[in-house]
């Protein structure tokens, strides 16, 4: 499958992490940049609010489904929590959009085009509970076929430290459930994700992995699930990020 379209061939992408600039920002422009081995994210700093950032990292993270790494310790904190798959996206992409977080990148803009994905069934969710009906993590990311780009995680530092990590082993689950060799994006690679078994590569090795994922079909989404009843004692404490 070729991946280019409006962003060229990446032969011709500058030995850069940032691809190029634009005003414009849609839907459409989005999801095919993810077919294209780019993603959408802000500048910050002095940049006018109204230029988007599109970026192929030089050094891309991935997170093999093969080679997850579970501590013994995050297999017993996971005991604890629940988890939804698109059950609360708008509180998760709120969690994610905490202005209070460092390097915060979800503006107004984003969150809006990232709903109109949801939306459409092309972003997902996974939420992470505690005992409490508690939202106390998660994650989204954009699907296509067998790509799943990871955009934005949270999780609560007092009620959920693994929170957002089990919302992740969830997100693998789903994705290798039927054996199928799907493509986990992480963008780069953290500190966070390097503890689960996250891994750089190149660019274009990424891009043969991408090409050979949008050759797979997309993972079966559970559908249905709603968001457990917290009690009305944590209802007034709950809190998304």
């Amino acid at each position: 499958m070729r991946l280019s379209g409006v962003f060229g061939p990446a032969s011709g992408w500058p030995n850069q992490d940032l691809v190029t600039l634009s005003k414009e920002f849609d839907a459409g422009l989005v999801l095919e940049s993810y077919s294209a081995g780019v993603f959408p994210m802000g500048l910050g700093g002095t940049w006018p609010v109204d230029i988007m950032g599109w970026w192929s990292p030089v050094h891309r993270g991935i997170l093999p489904l093969d080679d997850v790494r579970v501590t013994r310790s995050l297999r017993k904190s996971a005991r604890h929590f629940t988890t939804t798959v698109d059950a609360a996206f708008d509180r998760v992409l709120a969690g994610c959009a905490d202005p209070r977080r460092s390097g915060g990148w979800i503006d107004e803009r984003m969150a809006a085009v990232y709903e109109e994905l949801f939306e459409a069934g092309c972003v997902h969710s996974i939420e992470t509970w505690d005992a409490s009906g508690r939202l106390v993590g998660g994650l989204y990311g954009v699907g296509v076929r067998g790509l799943f780009a990871g955009e934005s995680m949270f999780h609560d530092p007092v009620r959920g430290r693994d929170a957002s990590k089990v919302a992740l082993l969830r997100l693998v689950e789903i994705l290798a459930s039927d054996g199928q060799e799907r493509l986990l994006d992480v963008q780069w690679v953290t500190d966070h994700l390097a503890t689960l078994g996250a891994v750089e590569v190149d660019r274009d090795d990424y891009l043969r992995l991408l090409s050979e994922a949008l050759d797979v079909p997309p993972p079966v989404w559970p559908v249905g699930d709603r968001p457990p009843e917290a009690s009305e004692t944590d209802q007034e404490g709950a809190s998304d990020a």
